[in-house]
């Protein structure tokens, strides 16, 4: 049987709207006040997409970086993946709008739904076909639009959310460098916790769903928020086992950016100094998909990284959904 290769990053980028929503410029809209979005959530400002801005806009624009970053041209990829809930259609997807943007004639592309955890999927997805040599790389795009179906007179869920893209590409790496493994998981009888009600085939858009403001993001925060510490830890425990290392081989702790108190809730439970977890919920709020790589992107852009650094990645979201990743860079 053929070795299989081993699989890391070999270029990043990432892209943000313009736009900055402000907690202040929330004040004006809904009742709510910096203060107590600060202090239970840590968001200061989120960015949020122009009218003419939709999903595959952010991914190209991360992904030109990324490939710039990795001294590729678009003709030379061989797999899009593109993980979001907020595609530009339900068909074609948003990785084949992409690919026709980049230019990238080569490259099978598909879109991938996992919600906030849609990235770590797609980093798990990507990589194996390229650890099995199916392909030689893949250009995974975390990215989401959060804005277009949030809704901004809900002043539990207007707070939460902004736009984005961050984007790798994926290839082959030393051996003992890159992902070294990953866990992927679902509860699929927590998917009414947080759902997009209707707009597919079960409840198509009319009149009636419409004025339900039934194509918004619903969530029960509460549930949520116990869900999600609980799976942050698990998933961690599970991932570091199975790569063989413990919470004291973290170098950095890369999480889903929803909120500062489940963040530090996971911190506290590794045991991990502040100066080893990248938080940037304060600027970008939960941009879903767009969340992870975001982080890992600008920590990577900052230099925080290392060459044989070890990163922990991991998200939870809607499905629901979690998938965690341990990387040596």
């Amino acid at each position: 049987m053929e070795k299989l290769r081993s699989v890391g990053i070999i270029g990043t980028g990432k892209y943000v709207p313009e736009k900055i929503l402000t907690n202040r410029d929330l004040e004006k809209m809904v009742e709510t006040n910096d203060e107590w979005i600060v202090s239970r959530t840590g968001i200061r400002e989120r960015h949020i997409a122009s009218p003419e801005q939709a999903t595959s806009d952010l991914c190209y624009e991360a992904a030109l970086k990324a490939l710039e970053s990795a001294g590729m041209s678009a003709e030379e990829l061989d797999l899009i993946v593109v993980a979001t809930i907020t595609p530009d259609t339900f068909f074609p997807s948003t990785a084949c709008i992409l690919q026709d943007k980049l230019g990238a004639k080569q490259a099978a592309a598909f879109d991938l739904s996992a919600a906030c955890s849609g990235f770590v999927y797609g980093l798990a997805t990507a990589s194996n076909f390229i650890k099995t040599g199916m392909y030689n790389n893949a250009l995974v795009i975390g990215a989401d639009t959060l804005s277009r179906i949030t809704d901004y007179t809900d002043r539990n869920t207007c707070v939460l959310f902004g736009d984005g893209a961050g984007a790798v590409i994926l290839g082959e790496v030393p051996e003992g460098r890159g992902f070294q493994s990953f866990d992927l998981g679902a509860e699929g009888a927590g998917g009414t916790l947080l759902k997009l009600e209707a707009g597919g085939s079960r409840l198509p858009a009319s009149q009636e769903t419409l004025e339900g403001k039934k194509h918004y993001i619903y969530m029960n925060g509460r549930e949520v928020f116990k869900f999600a510490v609980r799976v942050m830890n698990t998933a961690t425990e599970d991932v570091l086992r199975k790569a063989g290392k413990t919470k004291a081989d973290i170098d950095l702790f890369v999480p889903h950016q929803a909120n500062i108190r489940i963040i530090q809730s996971a911190m506290e439970r590794l045991d991990l100094s502040p100066d080893k977890c990248v938080i940037n919920v304060d600027k970008y709020a939960n941009t879903s998909a767009a969340s992870i790589p975001l982080a890992l992107v600008e920590a990577a852009e900052e230099g925080r990284m290392k060459e044989g650094d070890c990163v922990l990645m991991v998200g939870f979201g809607g499905g629901l959904t979690w998938g965690a990743s341990v990387l040596i860079w």
